[in-house]
This record gives structure tokens, C-alpha cells and sequence, in this order.
């Protein structure tokens, strides 16, 4: 896989602070079996999600996308002074900031390592191999985050909000798969209140861009 999106310096003390939250409320709840099936199979306990599991490839892949999501927030909420883009930026850095500490919880939990050699969204039966730059469907590439980070203004309401819909609906699409597949009622939970917040957030940046003259 390629390496991780290098993130702000807020994001990593902020992001350090929801894992610790997190990871400690994950080793109080997640202690009874597993709803996987057995057929799943489990390395290390009944417990543990197996390695090549829908629920252990999410939490590793979302994080990544989550990861990227947080950050493309951070820098447009610095770029432009409109109430409703920083509202909206400051709602996806700390709802996903959240939810990436949960995935990385749980992955320790279950003994799992963070990050794997594995191709991502291999679980889902298709691995992605990009070969425009970005790690998985709907993630900016650099040359698209430059721009953004170089923008203001208006310019960079737009070029987020476009970016950030093309983050959601993948983002949307694989919590849908993780949803249908994985064996965690933790996972499935999780999976199906992100699809239906990102599909929301969707609808909500099309309104945005059609306010300001620019299609999605």
C-alpha cells in the first residue's frame, strides 16, 4: 500500500487524542464473541475478526480514506471565510477524526496490525491498483490536494466541495460493501450510519456548488 497521507500537526496531536479515547472505550466494549461466522476464521482468538475480513480490511482502508477526508477539511477551513463550508469542514474533522480512532481501536483490539501489505479494498473482491496517484477510488491525488492548498476563496470552496464529493461517494460505496459483509455488528453499525451521513453530506455540496455557479 502506498504510504499514508502526511497530516497537519493539529490533526495529529487531535487525532492521537480520539485513538487513545477510543482504543481505551473499544477494550471495554468490544469483550463478548464475535458475531462473525466461524467459517471466517480467526488467527488469534474467537474474538479477533480474521485478517482477510471484510471487518478488518474496512477499518483499515476507511481509516486511510477518513484520514485524507479530515485533512482536505483542515485545509479549506483555513482557505475561505463562508459560515457554511467551515461549518461543514468542521463537521467532517470531527465525526471522522472520531470514527477513524474507533477503526484503529478496534483493529488493536483485535490484535490486527494498522496497515498491511494487502492491495486496499481487496475484501470487497476487487483490489485497487490507482494509477492516477491516489491510494483508492475517491482520493484526491497530490496535484489535486496542491491546488486546493494553493486556493481561496471561492476557488477553494469549490475545489473542495467537488473533491469532497467524489470522497463521500466512494467513501459511501464501501461502507455500503462493509455494511452488507462484515461479521461485527461494530463494523455493520458503523458501515451503515457513515454511508447514510456521507450520502447526506452529498446532497448537502450539491446545493453548495450550485450556490456558487459550479457543477459538482
Amino acid at each position: 500500500m502506498s504510504p499514508a497521507v502526511r497530516l497537519p500537526r493539529p490533526l495529529v496531536t487531535a487525532g492521537a487524542l480520539v485513538f487513545l479515547l477510543a482504543a481505551g472505550l473499544v477494550l471495554l466494549t468490544v469483550v463478548r464473541p464475535s458475531s462473525a461466522s466461524p467459517s471466517a476464521g480467526s488467527g488469534t482468538s474467537a474474538a479477533a475478526p480474521a485478517e482477510d475480513s471484510a471487518d478488518v480490511g474496512f477499518a483499515r482502508d476507511m481509516s486511510v480514506h477518513h484520514q485524507q477526508a479530515v485533512e482536505m477539511a483542515f485545509v479549506v477551513r483555513d482557505r475561505t471565510t463562508d459560515e457554511g463550508v467551515r461549518r461543514l469542514a468542521y463537521d467532517i474533522i470531527n465525526t471522522q477524526a472520531n470514527q477513524r480512532g474507533m477503526m484503529l481501536g478496534w483493529l488493536e483490539s483485535w490484535g490486527r496490525p494498522k496497515s498491511s501489505e494487502r492491495a486496499p479494498m481487496e475484501w470487497m473482491g476487487h483490489p485497487v491498483t490507482a494509477e492516477d496517484g491516489s491510494l483508492m477510488p475517491g482520493m484526491a491525488t497530490d496535484t489535486e490536494l496542491d491546488a486546493l492548498r494553493a486556493a481561496g476563496g471561492r476557488d477553494a470552496e469549490v475545489r473542495f466541495l467537488r473533491l469532497m464529493t467524489v470522497h463521500h461517494r466512494a467513501g459511501a460505496d464501501m461502507a455500503r460493501a462493509a455494511a452488507a459483509s462484515a461479521g461485527t455488528d461494530e463494523i455493520r453499525n458503523l458501515a451503515a450510519g457513515m454511508a447514510r451521513a456521507q450520502d447526506s453530506e452529498i446532497s448537502l455540496m450539491a446545493d453548495m456548488l450550485e450556490a456558487r455557479g459550479a457543477r459538482p
